[in-house]
């Protein structure tokens, strides 16, 4: 059994092995990639949420027979994911199998919606999942809802419970995280180091990619320009997110967006599990604190598992052990 750095509560998600050959942060992030997976689901409902005033968001929707009686999982995607990354149909399908709902939500323009919003997604978005969250209340009669992200997708769902605390919403009930990128810059930058650059690129790939795309769907709204000579992610983030998104630059970016501002805040169950060699998100001491401080929250960080992807033996399940984490723990809900 590996050892776990455990905050809060120590009845979560601790026993975490990873699957034999193939241990390591690196091994692990990329055979999540790799490995082929298959999902019995039925074929979810698709709906298109406005958050904003001609910004809508595909949302993929499983439903419970009752949809009124089950926990509702609202699960958010990292950094150029989409409703269709292996995680979150992971979760969808555990979810079902556990009776809860389960809403696949796509972050502006991701998922084949570019043409849907003409803005750009960021990692501070919270105010989408809360929109989200809370056209599922007003129109399906959902009692209670619990988030879940994975990456970016934690860093967004950890921020919007923490900015939820205190205004009178009773629908939220918990939050899950795998992963999140709560501390952005410190994260970005270690996507810069050396061992990293694989990473790096193949985000950058991506995003530049959905610039050219945005572009089209736009004219004229995307001075394509200004990805020339980009060499990082934090040179993207502060030529082309801050520029388009209203912030000053990459670092104004990252203080306002990250969810260590307000993890202290968060006033529901929240579990989050990190890896310790997870290659590039960094949870930063201070931040840690704040986790430590806050007995709402059960942190978990394990000794191996990359970056979401905890893929362990296959005993009794399918070995991904993250999914089954988050299921636990919304299982008491």
């Amino acid at each position: 059994m590996a050892s776990a750095t455990v905050f809060n509560n120590q009845s979560c998600g601790s026993e975490f092995r990873a699957r034999r050959f193939i241990r390591g942060g690196h091994l692990q992030t990329i055979a999540s990639f790799l490995l082929p997976r298959h999902f019995a689901l039925s074929v979810p409902e698709e709906r298109l949420i406005e958050v904003e005033p001609g910004i809508r968001l595909l949302c993929h929707c499983h439903w419970q027979a009752d949809r009124s009686a089950a926990l509702s999982v609202l699960i958010v995607h990292g950094l150029e994911g989409s409703s269709e990354s292996k995680y979150m149909l992971g979760i969808a399908e555990k979810g079902m199998a556990a009776g809860m709902n389960v809403i696949r939500m796509n972050q502006r323009t991701c998922g084949g919606t570019n043409h849907l919003a003409a803005t750009l997604y960021h990692s501070g978005r919270s105010e989408d999942v809360m929109a989200v969250a809370e056209n599922l209340v007003h129109n399906d009669g959902i009692a209670r809802i619990a988030l879940c992200g994975f990456s970016m997708g934690g860093n967004l769902v950890l921020k919007a419970a923490g900015e939820w605390s205190g205004k009178q919403r009773p629908e939220l009930t918990a939050v899950a995280a795998i992963c999140p990128a709560l501390d952005l810059a410190a994260s970005a930058d270690a996507l810069h180091l050396p061992v990293n650059r694989i990473y790096e690129q193949y985000f950058l790939w991506k995003l530049k990619a959905r610039m050219r795309s945005k572009a089209r769907c736009f004219p004229g709204t995307y001075d394509l320009s200004r990805l020339r000579g980009l060499k990082s992610l934090r040179e993207f983030d502060d030529r082309v997110t801050a520029f388009y998104c209203g912030f000053s630059g990459a670092s104004d970016y990252y203080a306002r967006a990250a969810a260590s501002r307000v993890v202290d805040k968060i006033s529901v169950p929240a579990f989050i599990l990190q890896a310790r060699n997870d290659p590039f998100i960094r949870i930063l001491p201070e931040t840690r604190d704040k986790i430590r401080q806050n007995l709402n929250i059960t942190y978990v960080e394990t000794d191996d598992g990359g970056h979401c992807s905890f893929i362990g033996q296959p005993d009794g399940y399918d070995g991904y052990f993250a999914e089954r984490a988050v299921m636990d723990f919304l299982r008491n809900f």
